[in-house]
């Protein structure tokens, strides 16, 4: 048998950005990897779930003999099935596993089922996590679990001081109960009333759950029509435009991990404001690049938005400290960890 090339991987994950506006982080990291001398194998694009698990199936085995390390996304719900299915037909084929845990809903998984999680970290040569929240909790399981975070390019984002912020609010995330978007809606309603001219721009794909026609019927309700603006399908490639339309970024989820959406919103100088859920808290720091309010507040949240609005100082301190942290994440630096990491591998 010939020699497998040097500096070939396969990537396991979610390549759906020709079909879907959202694009996944293995999408980014597969392109850099490429573009820096690696030949990728990816798996899969496929939109049906089913069809998806067989291409996955298919190209970890069609191509054994053309890779020896395999980098795998695990997250929580079916995904974590196809990252059983793909990871035990690696170690059959012997190869090199890397597993990255995605999701703040995969620490909650995990205590639905121990054993399944458990025995799929075992599987793994390297795990590693964009999250310092999710290397917290699964220390116990992996203790040489590594961080490597999500990156940006921050050369995309334009960074703007946010010294006297106007009241622009831009929200940024999928239409989906996890984000609770219904939560964005009810906290402009407060500021309303104190605030008239108040505008917030919501972006984010339909996942289909009813949020986004709960957020359509909440705005018609409440008259606030003038106030609010509802985008969907918004490309990648456009979400910088679109964060330099306000000065506040508001980030309302349930359940959070390291999302890309807050560190795009820190790169461009926005002053943020989240709930202080899940991963939130080992990504930004209250009072020093954002203000983190509890779930499901909208007063808090209201009142945190108010905070900045009336304070050049704070708004200030919050935007250039978010731009300061924003810049640890770009490819130029995240890259250069995933290469070692690879290449210790194949070496």
């Amino acid at each position: 048998m010939s020699k497998i090339p040097h500096r070939n991987v396969l990537i396991i994950g979610n390549f759906l950005s020709s079909s879907v506006s959202a694009r996944s982080v293995c999408e980014d990291l597969a392109d850099r990897l490429e573009a820096s001398g690696w030949h990728v194998y990816r798996a899969s694009d496929k939109i049906n779930r089913f069809h998806r698990m067989v291409d996955m199936i298919l190209t970890v085995c069609c191509h054994r003999s053309r890779y020896n390390v395999a980098q795998v996304d695990v997250f929580s719900g079916p995904a974590f099935f196809w990252a059983r299915v793909t990871t035990n037909l690696l170690r059959l084929l012997d190869k090199k596993i890397i597993l990255t845990l995605h999701g703040g809903g995969l620490p909650a998984y995990a205590e639905r089922h121990p054993r399944r999680v458990a025995g799929l970290l075992s599987a793994a040569t390297i795990v590693t996590t964009p999250s310092a929240f999710l290397l917290k909790r699964f220390l116990e399981l992996r203790p040489d679990i590594k961080r490597i975070p999500n990156a940006i390019n921050l050369k995309q984002y334009e960074f703007r001081l946010r010294a006297n912020a106007e009241p622009r609010i831009i929200w940024l995330r999928a239409f989906h109960v996890v984000y609770n978007p219904i939560l964005a809606v009810e906290t402009i309603f407060r500021l309303k009333k104190l605030c008239p001219a108040i505008q917030l721009i919501m972006v984010g794909r339909d996942k289909g759950d009813g949020s986004l026609r709960a957020v359509s019927d909440y705005v018609a309700k409440n008259n606030l029509q003038a106030n609010v603006v509802l985008k969907t399908g918004v490309p990648k490639s456009q979400v910088p435009e679109w964060m330099n339309k306000g000065d506040i970024f508001l980030n309302t989820s349930t359940i959070d991990n390291a999302p890309v959406s807050v560190i795009e919103a820190m790169a461009c100088g926005l002053c943020v404001v989240t709930t202080n859920v899940g991963g939130i808290p080992y990504l930004l720091e209250h009072e020093n690049d954002s203000l983190l309010v509890n779930a499901d507040d909208p007063r808090g949240l209201a009142d945190a938005i108010t905070r900045i609005l009336g304070d050049p100082d704070l708004a200030a301190r919050l935007s250039q400290n978010a731009r300061n942290k924003a810049e640890k994440f770009d490819w130029s630096v995240v890259l250069d960890k995933w290469d070692k990491l690879l290449s210790a591998q194949i070496s």
